[in-house]
């Protein structure tokens, strides 16, 4: 099968970890992919991702800047890494010279730029899938087969609850800037898609936002060492920013989300709460509820069913007997029924990556329909600004209405600043 000619657009630390996933996904077999090209405007990032291409893949990428250098190199497909406010730009630029196309999340960095790579998705006739990741861990896989087998009836309640993180810096400064991608959009939309990968669509939200934290401070800076450095691959850049900065982007919401399916969810999402910090995904149903471990942690589901008591082992399986992992996840995991799995991070974080090419790679072989789609990556980012904006109003905020733009009170500032 001939090989499809990939670059990577954006090569900081997020473009140095999908090269990781790739360089897995060939690891374990599946070398669908060639990646010829690193690009980015600062060329020693694209040259740290390319020299360590070479050392993991073979073969080391042409070395570029911009995308017409690009067009010079033959691509077929472009995955774009870049900070968020260059993911519309960039990705609409690629539909339109006809690349298949991959963008990290957020899709975009206001429902407005996720609805401008939607229309040029919609006008061309390539690819385009969004590299959301947490859905694709095995254990959310089985959680998804063990709700859909109703195993513990209709889902009536959901609760997530993420709380943490006082005043350090979370990995980079700009995840704490409004007009960059603040922390609740950023960390946000994977909680949203997990949430609607689970239990479907949500409808309304009605939220309270806070910034607890205006002062954010940087470790990296004073130590050399931080704790919130994904896979270790931002320790280079993070030594460079400053010791103490400014943050402008709310870093708390508390939400009460209801589902077209008749769920009712009680969200919080709190980045500068202090003392014990706390993680809980659990759904309850009509017959029992579900605890869900920490996204790519690789610990076990615990299922609480009347008449059958607690279940939080290899039985888990039983009530899903017909459960399986796609071929690619099997390979990279190296089982088809997992309940469990124990791998360092750095390991587990390149193989779900790993996992978004595969999928990339047989939708754009015509294999399969790609998952995670820009209708899909539009609403996780949707909901995600649904609790902003019901902040800023005090109102219950449809997300229908964030689709189509009606309501962009928070966003109007953003979306000036980006000029669309």
């Amino acid at each position: 099968m001939k090989k499809i000619r990939l670059a990577i657009i954006g090569c900081g630390g997020m473009g140095h970890r999908h090269m990781y996933g790739l360089a897995e996904l060939h690891r374990a077999g599946w070398d669908r992919f060639e990646l010829v090209a690193a690009c980015d405007p600062v060329i020693s990032n694209a040259e740290s991702l390319a020299k360590q291409a070479e050392e993991r893949l073979g073969k080391k990428p042409t070395v570029v800047t911009n995308l017409d250098e690009l067009a010079k190199v033959n691509v077929n497909a472009v995955d774009v890494t870049t900070t968020p406010p260059y993911h519309h730009t960039v990705a609409v630029e690629t539909l339109e010279r006809g690349w298949h196309t991959m963008v990290e999340k957020p899709m975009g960095l206001t429902v407005r730029a996720c609805n401008l790579i939607r229309h040029a998705a919609d006008r061309s006739d390539v690819v385009l899938s969004v590299a959301e990741n947490y859905r694709r861990d095995p254990i959310n896989r089985l959680a998804k087969a063990l709700l859909d087998a109703e195993v513990i009836g209709k889902p009536r309640f959901l609760m997530h609850h993420a709380i943490g993180g006082s005043n350090r810096m979370l990995i980079s400064v700009w995840r704490h800037q409004k007009n960059q991608s603040g922390v609740l959009l950023d960390v946000g939309v994977h909680y949203a898609d997990m949430i609607e990968y689970l239990l479907g669509e949500v409808e309304t939200v009605y939220a309270q936002t806070r910034l607890h934290e205006p002062i954010r401070h940087n470790p990296a800076a004073v130590t050399g060492d931080s704790g919130s450095n994904p896979a270790g691959v931002y320790t280079e850049w993070q030594r460079k920013m400053p010791a103490e900065f400014k943050a402008t982007a709310e870093d708390a919401a508390y939400a009460t989300l209801t589902f077209k399916n008749g769920t009712v969810g009680q969200y919080i999402e709190d980045h500068g709460a202090w003392g014990k910090g706390s993680w809980t995904r659990q759904i309850h149903g009509a017959k029992g509820s579900m605890t869900l471990p920490g996204d790519r942690s690789g610990g076990v589901i615990s299922l609480q069913i009347d008449g059958h008591g607690t279940i939080e082992d290899e039985k888990l399986l039983d009530m899903v007997p017909d459960f399986r992992l796609d071929a690619v996840t099997t390979d990279l995991f190296e089982g088809d029924r997992l309940w469990q799995y124990h791998l360092p991070f750095t390991d587990t974080d390149a193989k779900i990556i790993a996992i978004e090419y595969g999928d990339f790679a047989e939708a754009i072989a015509g294999k399969r329909t790609i998952e995670v789609d820009a209708y899909q990556g539009t609403r996780s980012v949707a909901i995600s600004y649904a609790m902003l904006e019901s902040g800023a109003t005090g109102q219950i905020v449809h997300v229908d209405d964030m689709l189509n733009e009606s309501i962009n009170t928070y966003q109007r500032e953003i979306d000036d600043g980006l000029g669309i």
